[in-house]
């Protein structure tokens, strides 16, 4: 019966039961010289509401992170849509912590953290937001340096979302690619002048790793 009444409760309130056990720090010795470059989001673990409407539109798409000079960095990603191929662009600002970054959501109005869990720099890597683990809020994402990972690559993302409590309909994995143009090398300038081009109300797949 209390585990009924438990159950109930959280349906009724939208809570969610991640594991809060774990304490989630960047990757030992983290390097982000190593990390820039051209990355594909192949995969997202999210349990808020709006990503559950959209899941399944969800699809393969390419990045490129660029550091500056201070340490902060610039994640552009690129996704299609029926008129062309979209652009947004998002700025992650540096903490005392290598391998942790902040950024102000315009979506949720508030500050998040991005936390790089693990990588190997030539093959995937797996960031954490919003490691206070929020259904609304935390989201974890799989890169890879090619779109085509390995089952193992694959395997390991849904190990860690499972771990932390993602539920399996909340781990997307897509099949599909998004054929936008190839990437190429830009400066920091010229991502925040495309920036300041594009419509602030994208999509949640333009912008889903940054929401």
């Amino acid at each position: 019966m209390i585990l009924a009444l438990g159950l109930f409760l959280c349906v009724l309130l939208g809570t969610h039961g991640f594991n809060t056990q774990h304490s989630i720090e960047p990757q030992a010795d983290f390097d982000l010289e190593k990390f820039t470059g051209e990355w594909y989001r192949l995969g997202v673990a999210d349990e808020s509401n709006t990503f559950a409407m959209l899941k399944h539109h969800l699809k393969v798409s390419k990045g490129l992170l660029v550091a500056d000079a201070s340490g902060n960095v610039n994640l552009t990603m690129w996704t299609m849509r029926p008129n062309g191929c979209s652009i947004s662009v998002n700025s992650y600002e540096k903490t005392d912590v290598p391998g942790a970054f902040t950024y102000f959501s315009k979506r949720h109005k508030i500050i998040k953290d991005i936390t790089m869990v693990e990588t190997n720099y030539t093959d995937y890597s797996l960031v954490l937001k919003y490691k206070s683990m929020d259904k609304e809020y935390t989201q974890i994402a799989l890169y890879a340096r090619t779109p085509t990972p390995t089952l193992e690559v694959i395997q390991k993302f849904i190990s860690f979302a499972l771990t932390l409590g993602f539920s399996e309909g909340a781990i997307m994995v897509p099949a599909d690619i998004d054929h936008c143009p190839n990437l190429e090398s830009r400066s920091t300038a010229e991502f925040r002048e495309e920036k300041s081009a594009q419509t602030t109300n994208q999509s949640i797949f333009g912008t889903v790793s940054n929401v």
